[in-house]
């Protein structure tokens, strides 16, 4: 088959030529059956084997199976050159001996010394191919494990705690133990925070999205009764 002709690039993944619809059907459109994505392109989709083309969504272009890298291949070359890192930790009770919260106290959760590496909104361009392609990467979500079954999904990179609170809550990122971390290993929590990030990214006439999870940190707090603490 060629690599590309009037109907588009050919896609080895849908076994057809493959180019952007235009328009895109509009959220009532019956091709979605009541199921619109607001995300996403629909591709107009040619099979020459039986001359019959049909409309698919794809969260992302279809991979061009011509010579060269696709679009998305080039966006993720850009996110590598970003030099995406996990959060660095902020949480009250502090990490390191001597600092105890207590069961029942608000903990705050945010992320410390935060940057465009760290929580976004970060962009870089690269190209390959013969196609230029920029991509914009922002923090969704951080997933705070808070080490006793508890799961903290944050949506904004948190507070910083600063004494003037005093014993109030978090206003976007916080947890209260209910239990101490005493029967935990070294009597401590063991608090992970995961970034997760969305990434959008436009060239070659193509746009689309990536998804990343994994960028991980831990620190460990010590949570204690107050009545204990108070002995």
């Amino acid at each position: 088959m060629p690599c590309s002709n009037e109907r588009g690039y050919w896609s080895n993944q849908h076994q057809c030529y493959v180019a952007l619809a235009n328009p895109q059907p509009p959220p009532g459109d019956a091709f979605w059956e009541g199921e619109y994505a607001d995300y996403g392109a629909v591709y107009t989709c040619y099979q020459p084997q039986t001359g019959q083309l049909v409309l698919i969504w794809a969260p992302d272009p279809p991979p061009n199976s011509g010579a060269g890298p696709t679009p998305r291949e080039v966006a993720e070359m850009a996110v590598e050159q970003m030099n995406l890192r996990a959060i660095d930790i902020g949480i009250t009770p502090e990490p390191g001996e001597g600092s105890v919260g207590i069961v029942g106290m608000p903990v705050w959760m945010w992320a410390a010394n935060a940057d465009s590496h760290t929580v976004g909104p970060i962009t870089a361009s690269a190209s390959a191919g013969g196609i230029t392609v920029t991509a914009t990467a922002e923090v969704l979500r951080i997933t705070w494990d808070m080490g006793d079954g508890t799961v903290v999904q944050c949506a904004t990179a948190g507070t910083p705690y600063t004494a003037a609170y005093g014993k109030s809550k978090s206003p976007d990122c916080g947890h209260v133990y209910e239990r101490s971390s005493s029967t935990k290993p070294g009597a401590k929590y063991t608090v992970s925070a995961t970034s997760s990030w969305v990434v959008t990214w436009a060239g070659a006439g193509q746009t689309g999205t990536i998804r990343m999870d994994g960028l991980t940190r831990s620190v460990a707090i010590a949570v204690g009764e107050a009545q204990v603490l108070v002995q």
